[in-house]
């Protein structure tokens, strides 16, 4: 059966098939404007530090905001069976805070700090623990970015090398070569929209040309269980 969007209708099989190629997808209006902006005004709440906070599953209005985004049903096809949120991170852009990332891929994950992390480089980051897990485990994972604010060319969008995600744990050499051999692509995405993508998809994401807002939300989703005595730090 079809899914009807603003975009008309969406095969489930085409989006898969997108994703697990190109290693991103970009759905539109997943949540309404209204629905952004309550966000925002939760946000404000939220005490932070520098641009943004790692800690938002710590609030049951975020947890809340998790289970009803993996069971979207746009979202859920791609998350695979049983999925759970791990982490909620808040990145916010802003004419105070104006940043940009090279590009890299994400390989950390939080974890509940067992002796089994200690073998997988256990680092701390704003109170949770950090590690680097095997490939086979970041290949599991999606990424889902719910931007709070039109994303356009000129508020230091992410940029990502379609299918890069298929290479596995890539050397600075490798990451160079990507890029030069497939270029990036500038994910324009509208306010409410999410930019679902595997967190090993080589990504970067330059200042605002224009000062504004910026402000997303990236869920961390994947399999319930982990490998090798790991641990979720949260999982819902």
């Amino acid at each position: 059966m079809s899914l009807r969007t603003s975009m008309g209708y969406v095969w489930p099989d085409k989006l898969c098939q997108q994703f697990d190629q190109q290693g991103y997808v970009i759905l539109p209006q997943i949540w309404s404007p209204p629905t952004c902006n309550a966000v925002c005004d939760h946000l404000a709440e939220v005490p932070q530090i520098g641009p943004g906070t790692r800690r938002l599953l710590t609030y049951d209005w975020y947890r809340s905001l998790a289970k009803c985004l993996k069971s979207h049903p746009l979202i859920s096809p791609l998350l695979g069976a049983a999925p759970i949120v791990n982490q909620c991170t808040y990145f916010a852009k802003s004419p105070d805070q104006n940043w940009l990332v090279a590009l890299h891929q994400d390989v950390s994950i939080a974890v509940q700090p067992n002796a089994a992390a200690t073998r997988w480089g256990l680092v701390n980051k704003e109170g949770l623990s950090f590690v680097q897990p095997p490939v086979e485990v970041l290949a599991q994972l999606v990424a889902l970015r719910v931007h709070l604010d039109d994303c356009t060319s000129e508020n230091g969008p992410l940029k990502v090398v379609p299918g890069s995600h298929q290479q596995g744990r890539l050397t600075d050499a490798m990451i160079a070569q990507l890029r030069d051999d497939s270029g990036e692509i500038a994910c324009l995405i509208p306010k409410g929209g999410v930019l679902a993508m595997r967190p090993l998809l080589l990504h970067a994401s330059s200042k605002m040309i224009f000062p504004q807002h910026r402000r997303v939300l990236h869920f961390l989703c994947g399999p319930r269980q982990l490998p090798h005595g790991l641990v979720w730090h949260e999982a819902f």
